[in-house]
Order: structure tokens, then sequence, then C-alpha cells
């Protein structure tokens, strides 16, 4: 079940992020951050997040004995496909 919600969560979230990039262009889609005091804050409140999670990431992976570098690096590229996939890959640690 939890599959399930993960990929359904990352396939609606690649549409949208396809759309976004079709509609606005990858230019388009990080001059909109700027545009309003609202807009940073989304934008503050989502790298806060990120950040959180890579944290998170991290733990989880030493503690389990994966190499989060690529995680990470997606993470950076990408936000929220990183932790998304990182989730949809993970072995359960017993």
């Amino acid at each position: 079940m939890k599959q399930l919600l993960l990929v359904v969560t990352l396939s609606a979230f690649a549409v949208l992020t396809g759309a976004a990039v079709w509609k606005e262009g990858v230019v388009g889609i990080f001059s909109s951050i700027t545009n309003s005091y609202g807009s940073m804050q989304i934008f503050a409140d989502l790298a806060i997040a990120l950040v959180l999670v890579m944290v998170w990431m991290w733990h989880d992976a030493k503690n389990i004995g994966r190499n989060v570098w690529p995680w990470i690096a997606l993470t950076l590229v990408a936000g929220s496909f990183g932790p998304l996939l990182y989730l949809l890959t993970r072995k359960n640690a017993n």
C-alpha cells in the first residue's frame, strides 16, 4: 500500500512538473519565485523542508548501509523527486 501511494504521488508530481516546465519553461518556474513575498515564503518553506528531509535521508541511509549521495544530489537538482524516489527504492530495515 505504501509503495502504491508513493508511485501515485510521484506520478502526479511528475505530471505537474512536466506541465509546469512545458508551460513556463525551467527559467519561468524559477523566475516566479520572486514575483511576491508569498512566493518567496513558499520557496523558503520548501527549501527548509527539503533540508530537513535530506538530514533524515542521511541518517536513515547510514543506519541501513545505503549510499545517500545520489539521493542528496537528486534532491538538490530536482527537489521532491529525490526523497520520493529514495522512499520508493528503500528496503525495510530489520
